[in-house]
């Protein structure tokens, strides 16, 4: 009986836990901070691909950017200027690697909205964006907001129901897997420029 009811409070604590997790506000996501080594992760894109950051590394740094959806006007229109000078990115030797938590078919959506040629990944489960410590829950009101003016459909277009999102984040990685230069910003107005990512590609 005893062994029943502690297995019961560990659940308990598992779901409040999780809970706890997948229920915070912006300001409690910090980002993970320059100098130390970035999580390993694998994920796929549009086409099934599997991308593994290892792999990737062994061919120069890896610029990472978190972005919310093709639903939002701020990351089109971000994830643009990221394209329209990936030239100048990739020929100082780095790649770049945009993640979000929305489903494939919507990868394909917001590649067909901006023209974007580099990779776009599907973070299943925001494992990606909970590694980097990205994620949040927006209030209600915003969650309202998007669903409703700007047709996210949070629950219908992502990995799962909880409508969590990422703070839009920039992350540069070396090939040693370190993280060299972040941008991070809890206003999702504030993103990373091209200049600042030339500046910092090691």
């Amino acid at each position: 009986m005893m062994n029943r009811f502690v297995i019961l409070i560990l659940i308990a604590l598992n779901i409040i836990t999780t809970m706890a997790q997948t229920e915070r506000g912006v300001d409690e996501a910090k980002g993970l901070d320059v100098g130390i080594k970035a999580p390993v992760f694998e994920a796929i894109d549009s086409d099934s691909n599997v991308f593994t950051l290892s792999d990737a590394l062994k061919d120069g740094p890896v610029v990472i950017i978190f972005y919310r959806g093709q639903w939002c006007p701020v990351c089109n229109k971000h994830l643009s200027q990221i394209q329209d000078s990936l030239k100048m990115i990739t020929d100082k030797g780095a790649q770049v690697v945009a993640i979000s938590a929305q489903k494939p078919e919507y990868l394909e959506k917001m590649s067909h909205k901006t023209g974007v040629k580099y990779t776009l990944l599907y973070d299943d489960g925001f494992e990606i964006s909970e590694a980097f410590d990205v994620s949040f829950k927006p209030t209600a009101t915003t969650i309202f907001t998007y669903n409703v003016v700007l047709n996210a459909k949070l629950k219908k277009s992502q990995t799962d129901d909880s409508e969590r999102l990422p703070i839009p984040a920039t992350y540069i990685i070396d090939k040693n897997g370190v993280i060299v230069w972040r941008q991070f910003d809890p206003n999702y107005k504030n993103r990373s420029t091209v200049k600042d990512i030339l500046n910092n590609i090691p």
